[in-house]
């Protein structure tokens, strides 16, 4: 059967809108009609080459939707049943697995490098971060999938399959605010106004969101923060004036480049966290002096899927959004069609908007 998605012919290149043809779902495995998929950071990374990926490839990873059909030995599922793409599905078995870590799972993304459809000329196409969510309808292993929460719309649940789960994530699991601390979130993107509703969710008494647009000022109130900064070369200075100097107990980064992973643990107080959500590129480079590392006391960590476990977390996610603490709605700045994405991907290169939602 055909479908309409967006392909990746090769690193660099410009996605194209095409039609695919997908097999039936094979012993284990469940063929999905998307609901709604939603534009990371991530897949620009992914299409521009900062992340590899096997290429020709459909990207997309966050994504909802309903099962059509399932493969031979799959009981968790069957047709009709709405469901949430899990990008990072973990193996049970690796040692961070064992550990409890199964952000960290070392064999999460080994179906990325697998066959999963071909276009109409027979090319063989790999699923982008293992499902493929760019598309109608998409094939994936049962492992992928988390059931929808109930309460939840279908379009605004896929935002919990990525950016709900790194942001509040981060939050909550990486730098762990407490009740009564003072926040500052790098980036109001996606996962960025996550972050900011986690904070607020979590009862930071002020919560500082920094970005290079002045436009997404009103975004962020909205998700929590109390105070704006415009990004600058006095970003810190102006993060301590609002804090009696101190600076904030906790920073979250989610950005991705070096100045500003620098500025977050220069605007955190002695003994404060950061958290780096963001990722960059190889070549950016962030440096410390063996000094300042002993005298501020800082701790800088990096968060992977925000140090989630999807099918732990979704159901508390849920329960924040059905009692209104969470507004996924908020996070979209715009809906779009699968034509809409390479625009998606300029507006996050310029810094513009939200989060952008594919609905099928």
């Amino acid at each position: 059967m055909a479908v309409r998605a967006a392909v990746l012919p090769a690193i660099g290149s410009a996605l194209e809108i095409t039609e695919i043809e997908l097999p039936e779902p094979g012993p284990g495995h469940v063929r999905v009609r998307l609901a709604a998929a939603g534009v990371c950071h991530s897949d620009l990374s992914l299409s521009d080459g900062t992340m590899r990926v096997p290429v020709p490839a459909v990207l997309g990873h966050e994504g909802a939707g309903t099962v059509v059909a399932v493969g031979e030995g799959v009981t968790g599922f069957s047709a009709g049943a709405e469901v949430v793409l899990n990008w990072a599905p973990a193996c049970g078995s690796c040692h961070a697995c064992s550990l409890g870590e199964v952000w960290l799972c070392a064999n999460a993304l080994n179906g990325a490098a697998d066959v999963y459809a071909r276009t109409v000329d027979g090319v063989a196409l790999h699923p982008g971060l293992n499902v493929a969510a760019f598309a109608e309808e998409t094939v994936v292993p049962a492992s992928c999938l988390l059931p929808a929460p109930p309460g939840v719309p279908l379009a605004d649940a896929a935002l919990l399959g990525c950016a709900v789960l790194t942001g509040y994530g981060a939050v909550h699991h990486s730098a762990q605010v407490r009740r009564g601390e003072t926040v500052a979130v790098f980036g109001a993107g996606g996962v960025g106004l996550a972050a900011l509703q986690a904070a607020r969710i979590a009862g930071a008494s002020r919560i500082i969101a920094v970005d290079v647009s002045p436009a997404k000022e009103e975004l962020a109130r909205a998700a929590g923060a109390t105070d704006y900064v415009v990004a600058s070369d006095t970003t810190a200075r102006e993060i301590r004036a609002l804090t009696g100097r101190a600076g904030v107990d906790v920073a979250v980064e989610c950005v991705g480049r070096a100045v500003t992973i620098r500025t977050a643990w220069e605007s955190t107080r002695r003994g404060g966290r950061t958290t780096v959500v963001g990722i960059g590129g190889k070549d950016q480079q962030v440096t410390f002096n063996a000094l300042e590392l002993f005298h501020w006391g800082r701790t800088l960590s990096g968060c992977v899927y925000g140090n989630a476990n999807p099918a732990v977390d979704l159901p508390v996610l849920a329960e924040h959004v059905r009692a209104g603490r969470l507004d996924l709605g908020a996070l979209v700045t715009e809906r779009i069609g699968l034509e809409g994405i390479p625009a998606a991907f300029e507006n996050m290169l310029a810094g513009k908007g939200g989060r952008a939602l594919v609905v099928f």
